[in-house]
């Protein structure tokens, strides 16, 4: 437009229209704040001495040891571990909040960095090789207890 346009123009068109402009910038500044924004991504692995252990949480199997799972909350777990020749390991294991996930700063974290940030947890846990008893032993156990029973002690 040529300068002589612009006088001609009224001063409230000038001023809506520049409004109108900041306004459309702003939309669309928030609308590729909100697409491009990060969100916190939280994942546990879980480790056992020794490596293969049948590997459940919350019920649900996960897999074998050394596994990962990526989950939504934190919480305390029931993880539970199996593996042949070792005693069955159930462990309630909590899940720690860091400070970035606390109320109100989880919905900055969540919904309004620029990034991915990744919450990691990793727990390992040592198995008890199973004890075997002897067939002898308990065998004679279990005749003591009959005759305990039939004494009546």
């Amino acid at each position: 437009m040529s300068d002589s346009c612009l006088s001609d123009t009224p001063v409230f068109w000038r001023d809506t229209a520049a409004n109108t402009k900041r306004q459309c910038l702003l939309a669309l500044l928030v609308l590729l704040a909100f697409t491009q924004s990060g969100c916190v991504h939280r994942r546990m692995t879980i480790r056992s001495i020794p490596a293969g252990a049948l590997v459940k949480v919350d019920g649900d199997e996960i897999g074998y040891t050394p596994v990962s799972v990526d989950f939504t909350y934190y919480a305390t777990r029931e993880i539970t571990l199996t593996k042949d020749g070792y005693e069955t390991q159930t462990v309630m294991q909590k899940v720690k909040t860091p400070w970035y996930q606390v109320f109100p700063l989880d919905a900055v974290s969540d919904n309004l960095l620029p990034f991915e940030v990744t919450n990691r947890h990793d727990f390992t846990y040592q198995l008890q090789p199973k004890v075997v008893v002897p067939t002898e032993e308990l065998l004679n156990r279990g005749n003591m207890l009959r005759n305990e029973t039939q004494i009546g002690q």
